[in-house]
């Protein structure tokens, strides 16, 4: 549906693939930094429980948008069903995408409230570690062409043609996400300081 006073095109099923798209395109950029640390766990356990931390609210963000267009599908909401549900493969990696993801995190998190000695919690951090990136090597592989699509486009001025609904919107909830990462990071190295 258009919107002629603003040149602006108003469709909730776009706006939530490219918000979806632009958050995963930070967590790229964030998974990279955060995978850099792990070869050197030992003098760069700081930023890896840095990055770590600061991840939680982007990822949890991209699990929001994703779980609102399953909900939205599955309730049979037509924009989505006319959008239809991503490929087969890419359906059937999700739940073990998610769980795999909350145990990462989870063990992550609870490893830092513990603090040392912590082998079974490690031993449980490092096996969600090996099967999240299995699946997300898939998941990544399956959605890598459509991220740069989805990602940008609200990022750049507008131009003559007609600019999508919330772009602002979605722009300051990635940012926040980020931003709120990065607060929570902060606060969390006193508590990770018997770890160093």
């Amino acid at each position: 549906m258009y919107s002629s006073e603003r040149s602006t095109i108003r469709d909730g099923v776009a706006g939530n693939a490219r918000l979806t798209g632009a958050v995963a395109a930070a967590l790229l950029v964030l998974l990279a930094a955060e995978g850099a640390t792990i070869p050197f766990i030992g003098p760069l356990l700081g930023p890896h429980i840095f990055i770590g931390m600061l991840l939680i609210p982007p990822v949890l963000l991209k699990m929001g948008s994703t779980g609102y267009r399953f909900a939205r599908y599955y309730t049979h909401d037509e924009p989505y069903v006319r959008k239809g549900p991503p490929h087969l493969v890419l359906r059937m990696l999700a739940p073990g995408v998610v769980l795999t993801t909350l145990a990462l995190f989870g063990t992550g998190v609870a490893l830092l409230l513990a603090g040392p000695p912590s082998s079974t919690l490690i031993f449980a951090h490092k096996l969600s570690f090996i099967a999240w990136v299995a699946l997300m090597t898939l998941h990544v592989l399956g959605h890598l062409l459509e991220v740069p699509r989805l990602a940008f486009p609200d990022w750049r001025p507008s131009s003559s043609e007609a600019r999508l609904a919330g772009a602002a919107t979605r722009t300051m909830a990635l940012g926040a996400a980020i931003l709120s990462g990065g607060v929570l990071a902060l606060l969390t190295l006193s508590i990770a300081k018997p770890w160093f």
